[in-house]
């Protein structure tokens, strides 16, 4: 489709560099297959994985075995009867950041290109900080108090934030911003049909 996202085909060497990169402190997923053990046999698995996610842009869809997260309770503070006290974290399949981190490296290009982004973003924004936007609200504070004008600052914390955001709005959102075609059908089979379940023995 005309000015819509397009996906650039997923290299060897690429790939090999991702992995070389990936942490070997980084917990496993469902499937118990570290970091470290997929360096020691990158070579075997590099060319399988490159055909495996090149059909995955291809085609538009996410493999299910990539969409199975194992979620571990991280105990925060207080009471440690109370399930309210504890920090899910969503553990995913190595595999499965691999991909996600081809899929981001080629939404932040198009992203980035087209110049999409609300230049007020700060978060998930290359060469943007927290820093900048202390900055850029500290600025505009001065700005009005030289004009001898109150300032009024009014800052929202949602709870689960990630949680809240409806996967529909977000898609329609992502079609307008010309993420459309079969990057728009990966996105979609992205985010439907996950599968998670909870475990309480393994250690995070």
């Amino acid at each position: 489709m005309k000015n819509s996202m397009f996906c650039e085909p997923v290299s060897s060497e690429k790939l090999f560099k991702l992995i070389n990169n990936l942490k070997n402190s980084k917990s496993t997923g469902f499937d118990n297959i570290s970091p470290k053990l997929i360096k020691q046999v990158m070579h075997a698995v590099i060319d399988p994985l490159v055909y495996l996610y090149n059909l995955s842009f291809e085609t538009g869809i996410v493999p299910g075995k990539l969409k199975i997260a194992k979620v571990v309770p991280v105990y925060k503070s207080g009471d440690s009867s109370l399930p309210n006290n504890y920090r899910p974290i969503s553990l995913l399949s190595v595999f499965d950041k691999l991909l996600e981190k081809l899929m981001a490296i080629r939404l932040n290009n198009f992203l980035s290109v087209n110049n999409i982004l609300y230049r007020y973003q700060f978060g998930f924004h290359k060469n943007y900080s927290t820093v900048l936007a202390v900055i850029d609200v500290v600025d505009n504070i001065l700005e009005h108090l030289d004009k001898k004008e109150t300032g009024l600052g009014i800052y929202l914390d949602l709870r689960k934030a990630f949680d809240t955001v409806d996967h529909d709005i977000l898609l329609h959102k992502m079609y307008n911003y010309r993420i459309r075609g079969t990057v728009y059908d990966w996105f979609r089979s992205y985010v439907s049909n996950r599968i998670q379940y909870t475990t309480v023995t393994s250690e995070y």
